[in-house]
């Protein structure tokens, strides 16, 4: 397809290789998508594959999202090179999302090993760390005959949710986080420039780098034909349908409202009352009802109402497609809005998005004193999953998984995987980002069909954010995580959707959050949150 044009340069340097695996190309794959990993197979390190591999198989569990989809679509990709490079295969176990937790967790209590590998999210942590179930990762990394990977390419942030304590534990894979998305070609347009300052009496914040400035342009942009189409268009889209991880998008917003800046000379420092965000980590009284938060949902209710009602009944994919069919100015969200941005089948604004890290607020609630600091605070976040592969403790080839999976963590094998966006693998490393500051170029992403102004823009916005921002937002990673979401998830609906205040759901939230700890055991969780958050005490 025209769209998916090769650079002369890149194609030249697949064709001297000469090493075209033909006779791998994958059902649904492009000729392209063969020649562009065929290169990066041959660049990536493949270390020294142990002849006792052969004929040896592993067991893969991961999200079941099909052949052609987010986080397994690699695993069916990559194996026809797996078995020509080692002489060993193996199983692909699609697990359904709301499956995950029982099935894989059933298996590593009962010890039965079923599955070898895990491609699983982050937050699974605590459990894994509490009853000793992988294996880390660092415990490879002398053994020539692994693949050389490179731990330190990962943005911080995200390199922190791959380790626990010192030790990294999984191997490099996706790098969740969520960024603003907007109308570059509206929001830089004179004509609503002008607008704008008449209606508002100030310039239009081009990118908005505060939640007030993102709810100023929805407000403005909201009921107006903004897109020429003859109907009024939205502001904003979000999905707020519960079940449908809206959640997360609301741990992003507040984010900055909640976090605060430890006083000294290191800002980022974990204290009792500094850069904490869940749960005080002295006492495990839970923090969601402190006026940060109060602040955080009443802002998201403002901007609810910058959208179409039908939101309240969104899931994930209903709200992308109104932003990427061009009916809102703006949205929310991880990188898959990035890179779906970019398919004609699937997006009308191709050549036409803007994006910037996600927004800070224009104050912050400090914990300690009690008080408001009216100063902007600048939070990166890693919500979400950032999916990838651990080893289970009962893998009965441990030495070929960290194989597998230090292999498919090589710069140019998960590079490829950034690139090509159907993989569902997000930017985070060095070898994603732009020169000079990473070692990407625009034109490995155009070669794949970005736009190449989409594509600085979008991955400028993540490495901006992971990499400049002063805060970060720490991760829950503790057993009873998934309950506590879920409960997170209820109760967040119902102060958007009118049914109870802000404060009186966040207080619900709280309460139940208390009985989960309890239930797990409030001195266990308080040692591993602890340990999760890199809190210690003085």
């Amino acid at each position: 397809m025209e769209w998916r044009k090769v650079s002369v340069a890149l194609l030249s340097v697949v064709f001297v290789l000469g090493f075209v695996f033909g006779a791998l190309a994958q059902e649904g794959a492009s000729e392209l998508e063969i020649q562009t990993a065929n290169a990066a197979f041959e660049a990536a390190d493949k270390g020294n594959p142990d002849p006792a591999w052969k004929g040896q198989k592993l067991t893969i569990a991961v999200y079941s999202a099909g052949p052609r989809g987010a986080i397994s679509g690699p695993l069916y990709f990559w194996r026809p090179y797996f078995e020509k490079l080692t002489g060993a295969t193996y199983d692909i176990v699609e697990i359904p999302f709301g499956e995950l937790r029982e099935k894989i967790f059933t298996d590593l209590m009962t010890g039965t090993g079923t599955y070898d590998i895990i491609v699983g999210p982050s937050w699974f942590y605590g459990d894994y760390i509490m009853n000793d179930w992988i294996v880390p990762a660092q415990e490879f990394f002398n053994d020539p005959r692994m693949p050389k990977w490179e731990p330190e390419s990962i943005a911080l942030p995200v390199r922190e949710l791959y380790m626990w304590g010192d030790k990294l534990v999984g191997f490099n894979n996706d790098h969740d986080g969520q960024v603003i998305y907007y109308r570059r070609d509206i929001l830089s347009d004179p004509k609503w420039q002008e607008e704008f300052k008449k209606e508002k009496g100030k310039d239009m914040p081009t990118p908005p780098w505060t939640w007030e400035e993102v709810y100023e342009i929805c407000d403005f942009f909201n009921g107006k034909d903004w897109n020429g189409d003859g109907e009024p268009d939205y502001g904003i889209s979000m999905h707020l349908k519960v079940g449908g991880q809206g959640f997360f998008h609301f741990m992003a917003l507040s984010a900055p409202y909640v976090v605060s800046p430890a006083p000294g000379d290191d800002p980022a420092k974990v204290t009792r009352y500094h850069n904490v965000y869940w749960f005080d980590p002295e006492t495990m009284e839970p923090l969601v009802n402190t006026p940060g938060f109060v602040e955080a949902l009443n802002m998201l209710i403002k901007l609810s109402k910058t959208g179409p009602s039908a939101m309240f009944g969104w899931s994930l994919g209903e709200a992308w497609d109104a932003f990427l069919r061009g009916k809102a100015v703006m949205c929310w969200s991880w990188g898959d809005v990035g890179s779906l941005a970019q398919l004609p089948d699937r997006s009308s604004i191709q050549g036409k998005l803007g994006v910037a890290p996600i927004p800070g607020s224009d104050k912050y609630y400090d914990l300690e004193t009690k008080q408001w600091v009216n100063k902007e605070n600048f939070v990166a976040n890693t919500v979400g999953a950032s999916w990838h592969g651990v080893i289970s403790k009962y893998c009965k080839n441990k030495e070929l998984a960290a194989y597998f999976l230090s292999w498919q963590a090589t710069p140019q094998i998960n590079h490829w995987n950034v690139v090509w966006g159907w993989t569902g693998v997000d930017p985070g490393t060095s070898y994603d980002f732009l020169q000079p500051s990473g070692k990407a170029t625009i034109e490995e992403y155009v070669a794949t069909g970005y736009d190449a102004e989409d594509a600085r823009q979008f991955v400028t916005a993540y490495e901006e954010m992971w990499t400049k921002y002063p805060l970060r937002q720490t991760y829950l990673r503790i057993p009873g995580t998934p309950e506590m979401w879920e409960v997170y998830d209820i109760h967040l609906s119902e102060a958007v959707t009118g049914q109870v205040s802000p404060e009186e759901a966040l207080n619900r939230i709280a309460e139940e959050w208390k009985a989960i700890v309890e239930r797990y055991g409030k001195d266990t969780l308080k040692k591993i949150y602890q340990e999760a958050i890199g809190y210690k005490p003085e």
